[in-house]
């Protein structure tokens, strides 16, 4: 089995998912507010179906999308991490940065911090050529995000090609980031690049 990442950022851990992640996890998913920009939420069936193969994803790669905690204060907040696209978008690499938190943990930075942590695990261990993230063009919380991270979105929107002609979120912004970009970016930021160098004293085997 591949090495399985884990690591900490100033105020996260990112990891392997465990057993009373599925349970908050389905909370989460049946909030109507975290998920007003996915087409529907999803009852405890889907969602354990959901957590079930990011977890063999996370087995089978040693990355994807990891569990998020805040240590000493909440066991499972989320997910933030990298993810193989599952349909085709106009990106290089069809790898995306994403995340899903639960709404009381919003505000916080926690996706941001989170997120800068995986593009560097994507970047540096995983030597990716670009890393992609989207949303539908009315969700600004999560553009916003995108924005933070340094990512620059394409002057062109794409379809989701998973949502019908009609549907009022198939239009998604697509932003991007690729290795050099991101370099760039951390040489200019300490604190990126010292969270590259954490991601790679992060790895465990699994």
């Amino acid at each position: 089995m591949p090495r399985i990442i884990e690591f900490n950022t100033e105020r996260l851990r990112l990891r392997q998912w465990q057993t009373p992640d599925w349970e908050a996890f389905a909370a989460l998913n049946a909030d109507p507010d975290v998920m007003a920009f996915f087409p529907h939420t999803l009852d405890r069936t889907t969602s354990d179906a959901v957590a079930n193969r990011i977890y063999a994803e996370l087995t089978q790669r040693g990355w994807g999308l990891w569990a998020v905690e805040i240590p000493r204060v909440a066991p499972f907040i989320g997910f933030v991490g990298l993810n193989i696209s599952g349909y085709e978008i106009p990106c290089v690499s069809g790898i995306e940065v994403g995340w899903r938190l639960a709404k009381q943990f919003w505000g916080k930075g926690y996706a941001t911090e989170a997120a800068s942590a995986a593009l560097a695990v994507g970047f540096t261990q995983l030597q990716l050529p670009e890393i992609v993230s989207f949303a539908a063009l009315e969700n600004r919380r999560s553009r916003a995000v995108m924005e933070r991270l340094g990512m620059k979105c394409d002057e062109e929107c794409f379809e989701h090609p998973l949502l019908p002609n009609e549907h009022p979120l198939r239009k998604h912004a697509l932003y991007r980031m690729d290795r050099l970009a991101w370099m760039r970016r951390a040489a200019c930021q300490p604190a990126a690049a010292s969270t590259a160098k954490l991601q790679q004293l992060g790895s465990h085997a699994g």
